[in-house]
């Protein structure tokens, strides 16, 4: 009998082989992948989810993506027990109730102001939820970036009053974490003009987006100029559509009771909204297809993201390198096909 030495030779030799009859076909390799790490990327998703559905597909990719270990999904701008349903249900649909949930801090809004996905937890009793419900997600937030024995990646795509809290309940989860968020609008505002304005997640609390941004963490983040240009459409759209993975049902269901909630139930057939906190679950482990710039940014008091030297620098995504693969690479996530 061969030794096992001699085996493992011998197939390296073979695989070498088969590499090199690969390249003189004229065939491509797959895909490259994000550059693999030491371990799974510990992270915290700090989410406004049940307002517009882009939410809902950035949990889909967070849960999909083989670099994260999600640990905890905390709700924010309020709603905390609206929000908490759809996180719990489709943790549950996703078979992953090991991740907690948490409910952030209460704002002043119309309780039936932006409840677009109620449906689709109307009879969902978050107390049924197998996994950890933590009532106080402020200290859910902070037991968890101090506990860990890895760096946290803080995956924020909402107004930010929750993870403020956090700042200010214990300033110390900054040097312990990173933060990586969809907010701002730097030279392009939405849907590509050509001049920036106040965007969404930054406007509805300059307060709680200024704590966020000053603290003393290492920050990426995707404006307008990047993440406001992100759609699926036609055969892209279509295969999420119609995929019987699991997470990519779930999510379509929610697309599906989001967009009849207000009146375009055909665009659910059709193509996907702008899918701006997809870019931000997609920076918590790679910026490969995006150009990435180190610019200070100060938050004004309505709203604005501005260039300022004398600001904080952070990463900040300016560009597309390649936003048609990023568009693949989404779609071949979320379906879970090559």
């Amino acid at each position: 009998m061969p030794s096992i030495e001699t085996l493992t030779t011998t197939a390296a030799s073979l695989i070498l082989c088969a590499c090199v009859l690969w390249a003189a076909d004229g065939l491509s390799p797959a895909p490259p992948k994000p550059a693999a790490r030491a371990g799974k990327i510990p992270v915290i998703l700090d989410t406004d989810i049940g307002d517009d559905i882009d939410d809902t597909w950035a949990l889909a990719l967070l849960l999909k993506s083989p670099e994260i270990d999600l640990r905890l999904v905390v709700t924010d701008q309020g709603k905390a027990v609206y929000r908490a349903k759809i996180i719990a249900r489709f943790l549950e649909r996703a078979g992953r109730t090991g991740v907690a949930v948490g409910l952030g801090v209460p704002v002043a809004r119309l309780p039936d102001e932006g409840v677009n996905q109620a449906a689709w937890v109307r009879d969902y009793d978050l107390k049924a939820y197998p996994g950890k419900v933590h009532q106080d997600g402020v200290q859910a937030i902070i037991d968890t970036i101090m506990n860990s024995q890895q760096p946290v990646t803080v995956v924020a795509i909402g107004p930010l009053p929750t993870l403020a809290a956090a700042l200010d309940r214990q300033p110390e989860i900054a040097k312990r974490a990173r933060f990586v968020g969809m907010h701002g609008s730097v030279r392009r505002g939405y849907d590509g003009a050509k001049d920036p304005c106040p965007e969404y997640n930054v406007k509805a609390n300059p307060k709680a987006g200024r704590n966020v941004f000053t603290a003393p963490w290492d920050m990426t983040i995707t404006p307008l100029d990047t993440c406001g240009l992100v759609h699926l459409r036609g055969d892209k759209y279509a295969r999420v559509r119609d995929s019987k993975d699991p997470v990519a049902a779930a999510l379509i269901e929610n697309y599906r009771v989001w967009a009849a909630a207000i009146k375009q139930a055909a665009k659910a057939d059709k193509e996907s909204t702008t899918l701006f906190d997809t870019v931000a679950a997609y920076l918590s482990f790679s910026d490969e297809l995006l150009k990435m710039e180190k610019l200070g940014i100060r938050v004004t008091d309505g709203g604005m993201t501005v260039i300022d030297p004398d600001a904080k620098a952070m990463s900040v995504a300016t560009e597309w390198k390649d936003m048609a693969a990023f568009e693949d690479f989404l779609v071949q996530r979320l379906t879970g096909t090559p």
